[in-house]
């Protein structure tokens, strides 16, 4: 049995996320906002908060730019060095983004994290678990396993100096569908903000994975392993 398959299915991770925390009348920042999914939907529920996205991405940050909402703004900058004054954030998120800030700054990072964070704000920290089905697949033409364990010693290393406290830890898994093996090359193998130097034999050794989990439509479900670690800003 793949790790991700005894793990609890969440769908909409800002489920998960109101549960451990208050969310109206937030300042929030999100450092490697991408698309901004969970930030706009968090608005929706909680019009009344504010959201700060920080994109390193040239092309998403101009997508985002084009899909103003209100109380969404966003700020092409990366976790390393935010362009905000002290305590100026109730609540800083980091989605899958912590793995992709360069190792020798995490460190950095999550210090300009607390640095922004108001006495008492949190860090809800999600990273991708380095196990299970899908990453079988992903890890073909993007073995992350190196910076995923950098990202939580990271975060442990942070924990030991003091700044922060761990407050809740949780594991689950997000479903993850793909209609076929086309789509699955268009959104993860050839993203707008990384360069996976794809050639023909690195598409097919891919392909020929996914196909292993792929029912007779060629369509393919996963569930992608989540671990969350929620820190507060002493």
């Amino acid at each position: 049995m793949n790790p991700d398959e005894r793990l609890p299915l969440i769908n909409d991770e800002l489920d998960l996320l109101a549960e451990l925390l208050p969310l109206a009348r937030r300042d929030i920042v999100e450092l490697g906002c991408g698309a901004a999914a969970l930030a706009r939907e968090l608005l929706t529920r909680y019009p009344d908060s504010r959201v700060t996205g920080l994109e390193v991405d040239e092309r998403q940050h101009a997508k985002n730019l084009a899909h103003p909402q209100p109380g969404l703004s966003f700020v092409a900058a990366g976790a390393q060095a935010v362009p905000f004054a002290d305590a100026s954030f109730d609540l800083a998120l980091m989605l899958k983004s912590l793995h992709h800030v360069p190792m020798p700054l995490m460190a950095q990072a999550l210090g300009e994290v607390a640095r922004v964070l108001r006495p008492g704000g949190h860090l809800y920290v999600s990273e991708p678990v380095y196990g299970g089905a899908f990453n079988e697949v992903i890890r073909v033409f993007n073995d992350e396993g190196v910076v995923r364990a950098a990202a939580q010693a990271a975060v442990d290393a942070a924990l030991r100096d003091g700044v922060w406290t761990q407050v809740a830890e949780r594991r689950f898994a997000m479903p993850v569908q793909f209609e076929n093996f086309d789509e699955f090359e268009r959104r993860l193998m050839r993203p707008t903000f990384a360069d996976h130097r794809l050639d023909d034999a690195k598409v097919a050794a891919t392909r020929e994975v996914f196909e292993r989990y792929a029912g007779r439509d060629g369509s393919a479900a996963f569930g992608r392993p989540m671990h969350v670690r929620l820190l507060r800003r002493a």
